[in-house]
C-alpha cells in the first residue's frame, strides 16, 4: 500500500501548502523591509549631523532605475516593481522627517497652542510639531486650558477652528499673543483671516492653508500654501518647520491665494457638486451603472461619492466665502449650457472648436496627464 503523503513527479503541490509556504515568503519579506526601515534610521542620524536634505532625487532615480532593472532580469514586470519602490522610498522619507532628519541638532524648542486642537486638522498640527519636538498645547472647548490663557503663554499660536468661526477667535486671541510671539490661522481663505489678524495682534502673522485634509497617509509631497503677514523671521520659521515634515512650501499674497482658491477648489467643488447632484436627480441607481462603469467613469464616482461622504458644513463655508464664487460658477453654468446646445443641436464642428480651444489651453500639461491618469486608471481597475 503506497504512503498518502507521496506525490507522483509533476504532481503539483497541494494550494494549502503553495500558500503556506507564500506566508512564510511574506513573514521574510516584512522582516527584511523592518531591516531596511532601521538602516533608513541610520541614514536619517546621518542626515541631521551633517544637515543634508532628506529626500535626494539623484539617489531615488538611481535606485528605481537599478530595481527595475534587477526586476526585468528575474523576470518580474518592471513597472509594477517600481511602483512598489516608489511606496518603500516615500515611507522611508517619511520614517527620516518622523526622527527628525531636516530640524537643527540644536534648534530652540517652542512652545505651540493649537486652538482647536481636538478637530481633524487640529489633531493632526498637534502631531505634526510634536515630531519637530516642540511643545503643544492644545485647546479645544471642553479643554480647562483657555485660548487666551494658551496663547499668552505660547510661541506660536495657531487658529484652527471652523471658518466661520476663525475671525471671531482671532478676536479673541489675538490680543494675548506676544509681541515677540507668533499668531497664524490655517483656513481655506486667506485675506480675510490675515487681515484680521494683523488687527488683532502685535505679534507676527502668518496665514497659512493646508492644501490637504487630515486623513492623509503621509505629509510627503503635501502642499501648505505661506502668507506672510508681519514678521520675516516667524515666516521663515514656518516654512521651515513645514518642509521639515516633507511638506512642499507655496508663498503667495493673501488675494492671490484667494484667486488660486476660486479654481482649485471652488471650481472643482462646484463640478462635483453639481454632477453629484445631477444622479441623484436622475435617480439611476449607482448599483445599476456599476456594471458598465469604464475607469473613468468610476473615477468621477468615486471622487463624488467621497465628497458627499463628507460634511457639507466644511465645503458650505469654503465655496460661499470666496470673494470669487459668483463668477466662478457663472463661467462653469455658462459653459455648460454652451455645450448643451452644441450637443443637443448636433454641431459637430463647433464640439470640435471647444475640443481645440481646451486642448490648446492645456498645451503640455496633456502628456503628464495621460501618464498620471494611465496610473490611477491601472490602480482603479485592479480593485474596481
Amino acid at each position: 500500500m503506497s504512503d498518502p503523503t507521496d506525490e507522483r513527479e509533476g504532481d503539483p503541490r497541494p494550494l494549502p501548502v503553495v500558500r503556506a509556504m507564500i506566508d512564510a515568503l511574506d513573514r521574510e519579506l516584512l522582516q527584511l523591509l523592518a531591516k531596511r526601515m532601521a538602516l533608513v534610521g541610520e541614514v536619517a542620524a546621518y542626515k541631521r549631523a551633517h544637515a543634508l536634505k532628506v529626500r535626494d532625487l539623484t539617489r531615488e532615480q538611481s535606485v528605481l532605475r537599478d530595481r527595475g532593472e534587477r526586476a526585468e532580469r528575474l523576470g518580474l514586470p518592471r513597472e509594477e516593481i517600481e511602483s512598489i519602490f516608489r511606496v518603500l522610498l516615500r515611507a522611508s522619507r517619511d520614517h527620516q522627517r518622523a526622527l527628525r532628519a531636516e530640524v537643527p541638532e540644536h534648534q530652540a524648542v517652542r512652545t505651540v497652542a493649537v486652538i482647536g486642537a481636538h478637530g481633524g486638522l487640529g489633531q493632526l498640527l498637534v502631531r505634526l510639531f510634536g515630531d519637530l519636538g516642540h511643545q503643544v498645547l492644545s485647546v479645544d472647548v471642553d479643554t480647562t486650558l483657555s485660548a487666551a490663557e494658551a496663547a499668552r503663554l505660547a510661541d506660536v499660536t495657531i487658529v484652527s477652528v471652523p471658518i466661520e468661526l476663525t475671525e471671531q477667535v482671532i478676536a479673541q486671541v489675538g490680543p494675548h499673543v506676544r509681541e515677540d510671539a507668533l499668531l497664524m490661522d490655517v483656513t481655506s481663505i486667506k485675506a480675510s483671516p490675515v487681515a484680521a489678524m494683523l488687527a488683532n495682534t502685535r505679534g507676527s502673522v502668518v496665514g497659512t492653508h493646508p492644501m490637504f485634509g487630515p486623513s492623509v497617509h503621509t505629509l510627503q509631497g503635501q502642499r501648505v500654501v505661506l502668507c506672510r503677514g508681519r514678521g520675516d523671521a516667524w515666516y521663515e520659521w514656518v516654512a521651515q518647520a513645514f518642509a521639515a515634515r516633507g511638506l512642499v512650501v507655496t508663498e503667495a499674497t493673501p488675494d492671490a491665494h484667494d484667486r488660486a482658491m476660486a479654481v482649485v477648489q471652488v471650481l472643482n467643488h462646484f463640478q462635483t457638486q453639481v454632477f453629484g447632484l445631477t444622479l441623484a436627480r436622475l435617480g439611476v441607481p449607482v448599483a445599476e451603472t456599476r456594471p458598465y462603469t469604464s475607469p473613468s467613469y468610476l473615477l468621477e464616482l468615486y471622487v463624488a461619492a467621497r465628497h458627499f461622504a463628507q460634511s457639507s458644513a466644511l465645503y458650505g463655508p469654503i465655496e460661499m466665502r470666496n470673494p470669487e464664487v459668483a463668477r466662478v460658477t457663472g463661467a462653469l453654468q455658462h459653459a455648460a449650457q454652451e455645450l448643451a446646445a452644441i450637443l443637443t443641436s448636433g454641431d459637430q464642428a463647433a464640439f470640435d472648436a471647444v475640443f481645440e480651444e481646451v486642448r490648446g489651453y492645456f498645451g503640455e500639461f496633456t502628456g503628464e496627464a495621460l501618464e498620471q491618469s494611465r496610473f490611477l486608471i491601472d490602480r482603479i481597475v485592479e480593485h474596481g
